[in-house]
């Protein structure tokens, strides 16, 4: 018995000698950090996104930090780096810190383009949001012809912008266009479209809204198709009219879908190069000229060419389109939304 014993014994106090042996290695080696988990986890996730994170990285990141750098320095046309014939010019321009940004926001002119772009931006919003909302509106109840409709309003937006805006520009010519033809058949004078200054701000605004409206209307239209038939039909029995279910079943239930579309129309109708710049070339004088525009104009057009204030002018339209979407963002959240 005492040998059976002690041969029972034996390997139990081994087998507990070799448990605490393992049990010792395996709380001495290190648990691997989070990003190495989500690494050895999602791999395949991490390879699919990584050729599009260089592109962006290469095709953004790089103007930007380069437009940054040429914004707190004195490049012109006439000190960057230039090839001439077989000569290699080497740049000559120099850090000169905050100075363009003091020259530019202590400038009128700055100023002045400001205000008009703002009201530029929230006039072709507001329009299209409300022309969108309207035509979503029809659109989604049974009508003859519908799909005919549909395809109509949406047309504009398959029509590359250049093309539109070269299009309106015939029908505002003040001698022979369309429109003003239109006008002296019905014994009213011509109207000088582009050739004044109030007149050419309604005019590229109604162009920008007739580009805009079929993005709004398609969204919006998404949006009410996606509101459940049967809260609409519990108001309805409940006694509440048709501007009572609009205005507390229809708009609460795009109110998602339409702060989308209304922070990307700002910022795209903010930075609306082609319609301003092809329709007007920011004139009469410089009534219609936007900061985007202005900055094109500071670097390609003005002579000598000012890289380094066009820069900053292109910073400083970044850094308003971030401030906005911070304080957009904000009042979301405390209206309820989560962006």
């Amino acid at each position: 018995m005492a040998v059976e014993t002690g041969q029972s014994v034996a390997p139990a106090a081994g087998g507990d000698a070799r448990g605490r042996g393992r049990g010792t290695g395996e709380k001495s080696k290190e648990a691997p950090g989070p990003l190495r988990r989500a690494l050895a986890t999602h791999w395949y996730a991490w390879a699919m996104v990584a050729p599009v994170v260089i592109v962006i990285g290469v095709i953004i990141g790089y103007p930007l930090v380069r437009g940054i750098w040429l914004s707190l320095t004195d490049a012109d046309e006439a000190n960057v780096a230039r090839t001439i014939g077989v000569n290699e010019i080497e740049a000559t321009y120099e850090f000169i810190g905050l100075e363009n940004y003091t020259a530019i926001l202590t400038d009128s002119v700055f100023w002045d383009r400001l205000g008009w772009t703002v009201l530029w931006t929230v006039g072709c919003v507001s329009v299209t949001f409300l022309l969108g909302l309207v035509l979503a509106t029809m659109l989604n109840r049974k009508l003859r012809g519908r799909a005919v409709y549909r395809i109509a309003i949406i047309l504009p937006w398959g029509i590359p912008a250049f093309v539109s805006v070269f299009a309106w520009q015939m029908l505002f010519n003040e001698k022979n266009g369309i429109l003003n033809r239109i006008l002296e058949g019905g014994g009213i004078d011509a109207v000088p479209w582009l050739g004044d200054p109030t007149w050419a701000k309604i005019s590229v605004i109604a162009v920008n809204v007739w580009l805009g409206v079929p993005f709004m209307l398609v969204a919006l239209l998404g949006a009410l198709q996606a509101i459940p038939s049967e809260l609409l039909e519990a108001a309805e029995v409940d006694g509440a009219n048709a501007w009572q279910r609009f205005r507390n079943v229809t708009l609460p239930g795009i109110r998602s879908v339409s702060s989308t579309v209304v922070l990307l129309s700002t910022i795209w109708t903010f930075n609306m190069f082609p319609v301003i710049y092809l329709l007007t070339r920011g004139g009469p004088g410089d009534s219609t000229e936007i900061l985007v525009t202005y900055a094109y104009r500071l670097s390609f057009l003005n002579s000598p060419r000012d890289f380094a204030t066009s820069a900053a002018w292109g910073v400083l339209i970044l850094l308003l389109l971030m401030l906005f979407a911070v304080f957009y963002r904000r009042s979301l959240r405390k209206q309820g939304e989560v962006w």
